[in-house]
């Protein structure tokens, strides 16, 4: 799979900055700008979306155009989707399926609505290829971050 830029494997992607004072960042990711901050309950000055609501836009967007391709693909009239999400942190006790017992955990809230002539059997199909979304894998399997740094004078 490539990414962002059209290319496989490592390259600049995204890139963010900051400045000395404030939450607001100005990011560039594949030739487009734009800017990610804090609410103003938090700090910021609310210029963009907070790096979690980024998250999300990521993850469902992938949803959705996951599904409009399986959809294409199947030649099935899939007229639109809005896929709503939300993030909390939850006690991990509250949580059922999590191998975490203990402290809190993060849960992504999914839903899914589809649009057009589909049968049952299609849209329960649709929302099963949703969760195949490259970033829906992603954030859900073993991640290895690494993060180098490097001092640049004043």
């Amino acid at each position: 799979m490539s990414d962002s830029n059209g290319q496989d494997g490592p390259g600049p992607q995204v890139i963010v900055r900051i400045g000395a004072k404030g939450y607001t960042a100005d990011v560039r990711a594949a030739g487009h700008d734009f800017k990610a901050d804090e609410p103003a309950s938090a700090g910021g000055a609310d210029e963009g979306p907070d790096p979690y609501a980024l998250l999300l836009s990521s993850l469902g967007a992938c949803k959705a155009m996951t599904m409009r391709m399986y959809a294409d693909r199947k030649k099935w009239p899939l007229a639109g989707a809005v896929v709503h999400l939300r993030h909390s942190r939850i006690h991990a006790t509250d949580c059922e399926d999590c191998e975490t017992k203990e402290g809190k955990v993060d849960r992504i809230e999914c839903r899914i609505e589809l649009r057009g002539e589909l049968t049952d059997e299609q849209s329960k199909r649709i929302i099963e290829i949703a969760d195949r979304c490259p970033v829906h894998r992603t954030i859900t399997s073993e991640i290895d971050i690494r993060t180098t740094g490097a001092i640049i004078g004043p």
